[in-house]
């Protein structure tokens, strides 16, 4: 068995690698970050030491201790001089990290974390449609405009129709002038984006019940209405995931 008996029987055998990656650091990161997600490394616990992660990848230790250096940095484990490295709570993992974020998506069964990614998404987003109410010029009023005119026409070919609404919810933000928000919905989004269990349904009158709050959103904001077009976003988001969800239990974190 080795690899000091599969790390006393915590059994986590070699990667499943089909060629040895050009960047063994970053190989090696993403592997422990999943086994660590997963479960395999639980929180409160230590990692295996050196020498038996170095058995296991087969990589020198000074691949395995730049994995380890990453992923202190990523917040998945605290280095503790005579206790080893140590297994953080979830509570610390850094959750905007592509790899995290990832992870966690993919062993979350309850669709609990897509559901904060929505309640975020929504919190930021209507409050930037508040600012792009009150700052959007006319040539960003045309541009929303001619995008939801777009859409309509494109009902009936999802991939072009999500593409053009993702244009429109960009052209939203950067309206807004909030470069910080649109910079974390934009990381959030860039990691489920093509995701199944995101993406969920989508079936022409999805669409068409899309665009009618795409249209209400842009309506308010061509008004200068910031109060309408924050509240008329929050709703599109929060309907436009409830109707496309499909997964266990009931959306309970997006009631307000």
């Amino acid at each position: 068995m080795t690899a000091a008996a599969k790390w006393a029987t915590g059994v986590a055998g070699p990667p499943a690698w089909t060629r040895r990656p050009a960047n063994l650091a970053t190989a090696v990161t993403a592997e422990l970050v999943q086994r660590i997600v997963r479960g395999i490394h639980p929180s409160g616990s230590p990692l295996p030491p050196e020498p038996v992660l170095c058995e296991t990848f087969s990589v020198s230790r000074t691949v395995v201790r730049e994995a380890v250096k990453i992923l202190q940095e990523k917040g998945l484990v605290q280095v503790r001089q005579g206790t080893g490295t140590m297994v953080t709570p979830p509570a610390m993992w850094n959750m905007l990290d592509q790899l995290v974020l990832g992870a966690t998506i993919a062993e979350d069964e309850s669709l609990a974390i897509l559901d904060d990614l929505v309640v975020t998404r929504r919190v930021l987003e209507s409050d930037m449609a508040n600012l792009a109410a009150r700052l959007a010029d006319d040539e960003t009023v045309e541009r929303l405009r001619a995008l939801v005119d777009q859409m309509d026409e494109l009902v009936d070919d999802p991939d072009s129709y999500h593409n053009h609404d993702r244009m429109f919810h960009d052209t939203v933000m950067q309206a807004s002038g909030n470069r910080i928000a649109r910079a974390v919905v934009r990381a959030l989004e860039s990691q489920v984006i093509n995701t199944a269990r995101y993406v969920g349904r989508t079936e022409r009158a999805l669409c068409v019940a899309s665009n009618h709050g795409h249209r209400r959103i842009y309506e308010r904001i061509a008004a200068h209405d910031p109060a309408g077009a924050a509240e008329t976003m929050f709703t599109h988001i929060t309907e436009a995931w409830v109707v496309r969800r499909s997964g266990p239990g009931e959306p309970t974190r997006l009631r307000r």
